[in-house]
C-alpha cells in the first residue's frame, strides 16, 4: 500500500472521477477527506473507502468560496493533523459561446475551475512547508491545452488558468519539496464507475476515430495517474501534467 500513513484531500469526491480517485487512495490505505456540494454521496464514498480499512471524513462544501474551503482544511487538519495530498477534481464545464455568460456566471466557473484549487493550496501550503513534503493535483481536462472546439471559452479560459497556476506553485513550493501537477483528461465514461468494467482494448467504436485507442477511458484509469503523480513514484515530477487521454492530440 504506497500510501499507508498518509491523508489525501480530494474535492469533486462526491461520484464520477474524484470518486474513483477517493476509492483509489483509500485501497492504497491512505485516510481521505471527501468534499463536494451533497453531502450524501459523500457519506456513500465514505462507506466505499472505510470498507479498505482506512478513516474517511465526509466534508460537504462550497469549494468556490474560500471560507468554506478553510473551514475544510482546518477540520481535516484538527482530524488527520497533516494532508499529504491534495487532488482538485471539483469543476464546472458550462458549453455555450462567451458572449452569452453573465459577468456572475463567468466568475463562477473561474470560481470553481481555477479559485478553488488556489484556496486549498493556499490554506494547505503552511503545513506542507513546515513539514517538507506534499503534492498536489489538480484535474483539468484538453481544455487546460486548446479551445478545442466552439462554446468552450468560460473553461478554455479558466483551465489555462488552472495549469499556469499549477506551474506557478510548483516553482514556489519546490524548494520545500512539494510538488504539483495536472492531469489533462480527455473523454471519459462516468457511467461506468467500477475498475472491473476495464478491459484493455475493448469496445473500439467508430466515432473515436480521433482518439488513438478507440476508445472513452474509464475513472479509474484517471484515478491510476493521480495514484502515480502522488507517489515517491514521481518524486522528480512537477509543473508539468500527464494527458489521460487515449491520444486525443498526440505529441500535445
Amino acid at each position: 500500500m504506497r500510501f499507508r500513513g498518509k491523508t489525501a484531500l480530494i474535492s469533486g469526491a462526491g461520484r464520477n472521477i474524484g470518486k474513483a480517485i477517493a476509492v483509489a487512495f483509500a485501497r492504497e490505505g491512505a485516510d481521505v477527506v471527501l468534499v463536494a456540494r451533497t453531502g450524501d454521496d459523500l457519506k456513500q464514498v465514505a462507506r466505499e473507502c472505510e470498507d479498505s480499512g482506512v478513516k474517511a471524513l465526509p466534508l460537504p462544501a462550497d469549494v468556490s468560496k474560500h471560507g468554506e474551503v478553510t473551514r475544510v482544511v482546518r477540520l481535516s487538519l484538527d482530524r488527520f493533523g497533516k494532508v499529504d495530498v491534495l487532488v482538485s477534481v471539483a469543476g464546472l464545464r458550462p458549453h455555450r459561446p462567451f458572449w452569452d455568460f453573465s459577468h456572475d456566471e463567468w466568475h463562477q466557473v473561474f470560481n470553481v475551475n481555477v479559485h478553488s484549487t488556489f484556496y486549498f493550496a493556499k490554506a494547505l501550503a503552511p503545513s506542507m512547508i513546515e513539514r517538507r513534503s506534499g503534492s498536489i493535483i489538480a484535474l483539468g481536462g484538453m481544455s487546460s491545452l486548446t479551445a478545442m472546439r466552439p462554446g468552450i471559452g468560460a473553461v478554455a479560459a479558466s483551465k489555462h488558468g488552472l495549469y499556469g497556476l499549477i506551474k506557478a506553485m510548483a516553482v514556489d513550493l519546490g524548494q520545500y519539496r512539494i510538488r504539483a501537477n495536472l492531469i489533462a483528461v480527455g473523454n471519459i465514461d462516468t457511467e461506468r464507475r467500477n475498475p472491473e468494467w476495464y478491459r484493455p482494448g475493448e469496445h473500439p467504436r467508430p466515432e473515436h476515430e480521433h482518439l488513438a485507442l478507440r476508445r472513452d477511458g474509464y475513472p479509474q484509469e484517471v484515478a491510476n495517474a493521480a495514484l502515480f503523480l502522488a507517489s515517491d513514484e514521481a518524486s522528480y515530477i512537477t509543473g508539468d501534467r500527464i494527458t489521460c487521454s487515449g491520444g486525443r492530440y498526440p505529441g500535445m
